[in-house]
């Protein structure tokens, strides 16, 4: 009996085909209780959320989408290579985990997004018209400061 081949080891993922079962062997889930104001809630129960993804280990992710991950999300990242996103938002630990994981699913698509080249545009000719006038009338301004000279 032969194992089942693990999808990610495969092909490499699509961004729009990420989804937290898929990742889930690099997340690890912190939970504890929410910051500031809230009563009996927020002194008792853990409902905030933190999810660290490993993305150095992440076999599902190709080197090159590693490398934008990093550049796009590099203040999210530490120097253990762990993303973390965080929720504190809503009162039950269920919504928040729900909301951090979708959270993380939108911040590795807009990293993995492939981005538009800028095109040089050249400036158009009303600006350089202003441009040149703008310097005319700067030349006048300083011609009439100097001194007359005796010719």
């Amino acid at each position: 009996m032969s194992l089942p081949t693990w999808p990610a080891l495969t092909k490499p993922m699509r961004p729009q085909d990420l989804d937290i079962a898929s990742l889930s062997p690099w997340i690890t889930i912190q939970v504890s209780r929410s910051p500031g104001p809230g009563g009996q809630n927020v002194n008792k129960v853990s409902t905030r959320v933190t999810l660290l993804l490993d993305v150095e280990s992440c076999d599902v992710l190709t080197h090159a989408q590693k490398e934008k991950i990093r550049e796009h999300l590099k203040t999210r990242i530490s120097r253990d290579g762990l993303l973390r996103v965080v929720s504190s938002r809503h009162r039950t630990q269920g919504r928040n985990r729900a909301t951090a994981e979708t959270r993380l699913l939108e911040l590795l698509q807009e990293a993995l997004r492939p981005r538009k080249p800028r095109l040089p545009t050249k400036p158009t000719a009303g600006s350089r018209e202003r441009r040149l006038a703008s310097k005319r009338q700067r030349g006048e301004t300083k011609q009439r400061r100097r001194p007359p000279t005796d010719d």
